[in-house]
């Protein structure tokens, strides 16, 4: 008995309790508030059944098949993760190359972003950005000596990056393509890129994404709609306003879970884009800060634990680990921010927490990967051969 008592104290040692729990606290607080903020909806639809658990159960399937699959991620070493890297990019790429095919992607909203699977539909750009952190990385790890050289290093991924933008603005995607270009150009940079070219890249990148603004009359009208929601509170600016309604009425503790009147038909994709929303409506301002700080918690960890690998002199895993921290923190910031009236309205899903089945499931493999890094950390720290 005395070993297994031993093994049972050296447990929690072997993982990052702060990461662990709160990727399990967003994970478990998102499902309560999905289900709180889809009851109206589920009840009224006629596709869900009139069930009012409907986006519950769903979410509820979705997540334990997450788990699942976390679990099975943290069991493949970091060296298996570099090695089939580049077939997972490309896999990622023919994904989304399959959802613009007529009758083969599902349009939804508009958008042509789900490849239809029978009982659930697959989103391509989710796992696209998990693909994006274990390719950029690896390319990084590759291009080591090269760093400097703006035609060797930055050329090859930049033509990765624009044929992958092409496709998910083709969906149109615009914001798992910000997503997806502050991973791999966070990466570059982490990696050792100069410092000068990075500058030169950002003020490239502002422009062309000011462009894809200005031809684009849709994304002018979200854009006008995020400066001045009121002026036309029922058209451009519906969303935003009825979101910034949510935050006032939340007030410091929220009026209370299940209570909110915005998730009533008033605010669209309560349960998905804005859930943020439908939390500072019910739990006021001591739940938005909460749900901050435990991002800011990953976001920490992710980079701590990146920091470690670089003094084990492991930078594959360093960089997959920093890569992870910057996927769910610009992700989560965008959509924080979007629901806050910081930013202009874009169809991005708060990670861990909003509906979705590829995001959840993307997630959770991407926090079972990092925990995987920190693990394998710990193991080399204790004179152990991985």
């Amino acid at each position: 008995m005395l070993p297994a008592f031993d093994a049972r104290r050296r447990l929690p040692s072997e993982v990052d309790l702060t990461l662990l729990w709160s990727g399990l606290i967003l994970l478990l607080l998102g499902m309560v508030m999905v289900y709180s903020a889809s009851i109206a909806i589920a009840e009224a639809g006629k596709h869900t059944g009139n069930h009012p658990a409907y986006f519950l159960i769903r979410h509820g399937v979705f997540l334990v098949i997450g788990l699942i699959a976390a679990g099975l991620a943290f069991q493949v070493p970091l060296q298996t993760w570099q090695k089939i890297s580049p077939w997972l990019f490309v896999a990622g790429f023919v994904l989304l190359a399959l959802v613009l095919i007529p009758g083969v992607g599902r349009d939804v909203n508009g958008a042509r972003r789900w490849l239809a699977l029978g009982v659930a539909n697959l989103q391509p750009s989710e796992l696209m950005k998990l693909f994006a952190v274990l390719y950029a990385a690896d390319y990084t790890v590759r291009k080591m000596p090269h760093m400097h050289d703006l035609k060797k290093a930055f050329l090859p991924m930049a033509a990765a990056m624009v044929a992958v933008g092409v496709l998910l603005l083709k969906e149109p995607d615009f914001g798992a393509f910000v997503v997806i270009i502050s991973i791999a150009i966070g990466i570059l940079f982490l990696g050792g890129m100069r410092a000068r070219l990075f500058a030169i890249l950002i003020v490239v990148l502002v422009a062309a994404f000011a462009i894809l603004i200005i031809v684009s009359p849709y994304r002018r009208d979200r854009i006008f709609g995020f400066m001045d929601p009121w002026s036309d509170a029922f058209g451009r600016g519906y969303q935003l306003s009825h979101a910034l309604i949510a935050f006032g009425r939340g007030e410091l503790f929220g009026v209370g879970l299940g209570a909110s009147i915005e998730k009533l038909f008033y605010l669209p994709e309560a349960h998905t884009d804005f859930l943020l929303a439908v939390v500072a409506e019910e739990l006021g301002f001591a739940g938005v800060v909460t749900v901050i700080v435990l991002f800011a918690l990953l976001v920490q960890r992710a980079f701590v634990i990146g920091q470690q690998c670089v003094a084990l002199d492991r930078l594959y895993p360093a960089l997959v680990a920093q890569g992870v921290g910057i996927w769910l923190g610009v992700q989560g910031f965008i959509n924080m921010g979007v629901n806050m009236g910081l930013l202009p309205t874009k169809g991005l899903t708060l990670p861990l927490m909003s509906f979705g089945g590829s995001g959840i499931l993307a997630n959770c493999v991407a926090l079972a990967v990092l925990l995987r890094v920190d693990w394998e950390n710990r193991q080399l720290m204790r004179g152990a051969k991985l």
